[in-house]
């Protein structure tokens, strides 16, 4: 049952690694209109800020869920790790 549980969780997490990488790509595709807008503004002080904010929110979006399937593989190697020290 443990090893089916196991084999189970490597294949949860290769496909959250891969939808992981989909993110990536889903944000350099939503920068390219940012910096597309900017370049038809002229480059001026409100539109870098208003890119600058946007680009932000874009990474912030991709960053976050990369930080935090890192601290949830983290969490899980941990408990794996005290349940077998406790048999």
């Amino acid at each position: 049952m443990t090893h089916a549980l196991s084999i189970l969780a490597g294949i949860l997490l290769k496909l959250g690694f891969g939808f992981l990488a989909f993110n990536e790509i889903r944000g350099l595709i939503l920068a390219g209109p940012v910096i597309y807008g900017i370049y038809q503004s002229g480059g001026t002080l409100m539109a870098i800020w208003v890119g600058f904010c946007s680009l932000a929110g874009i990474a912030l979006s991709v960053i976050v869920p990369i930080f935090a399937a890192k601290k949830i593989k983290h969490f899980g190697v941990a408990r794996i790790a005290a349940r077998a020290s406790a048999t």
